[in-house]
């Protein structure tokens, strides 16, 4: 049965962020607000946790998944980001944006696209995830959380909880954050722009 939390957003409760993130570090998956859409996250390196949202998505790895920063400089740690990419990425940070890029050593190789050897990374403008993040110490693997029987992601944390309390270890009511995802931009080999969202493309000319 899943934890439930009523977490302030915009003065998240220590005593709550830290309790949150001990389920993260003890395997657990957990459901949490961002700037877009609420998140299914776990650890970066947890395999079974990470296995345990796969599922619960029914997606293969050939489904991108998130790494959520906290900042830029974490993010550093596990993309490959030269200047011109680091410029554009501070103009767009944190907001609405996923952003495609080879990854570092720093990944596991479990979490890439298999034959691009990318990842997604972001950094969110939610409270509440930042909190999550700054306490934990290290990104959260992340994939948007719509089940795959319907056609929007959930936002109502009383129904998230209806229908995950048993497939998840916690969940945080963080008030509702919407229903659009972020903005997908590959910057593999130039921008790209993959999918339009929340986050306004036109910064990157596009």
């Amino acid at each position: 049965m899943a934890q439930f939390f009523a977490i302030h957003p915009d003065n998240p409760q220590e005593r709550l962020i830290k309790q949150a993130t001990d389920i993260v570090r003890k395997s657990g998956v957990i459901a949490y607000p961002t700037d877009s859409c609420y998140a299914f996250g776990c650890r970066l390196g947890d395999k079974a946790a990470m296995e345990r949202i796969l599922n619960i998505r029914r997606i293969d790895q050939k489904h991108h998944l998130t790494l959520m920063c906290h900042d830029l400089s974490e993010l550093g740690n596990y993309a490959k980001v030269d200047n011109s990419q680091f410029r554009l990425l501070k103009a767009a940070t944190p907001g609405s944006y996923t952003f495609i890029l080879e990854a570092t050593k720093e990944v596991p190789a479990r979490t890439l696209h298999p034959k691009r050897k990318t990842i997604g990374l972001r950094v969110p403008d939610n409270a509440i995830a930042l909190a999550l993040l700054a306490d934990l110490g290290e990104p959260l693997l992340s994939c948007t959380l719509m089940l795959p029987e319907d056609s929007e992601p959930l936002t109502d944390p009383y129904e998230i909880r209806d229908r995950l309390e048993h497939s998840v270890d916690l969940i945080i009511d963080g008030g509702w954050c919407g229903i659009e995802p972020t903005t997908v931009i590959d910057m593999t080999d130039g921008i790209v722009l993959l999918r339009q969202g929340k986050g306004n493309a036109s910064m990157f000319g596009l």
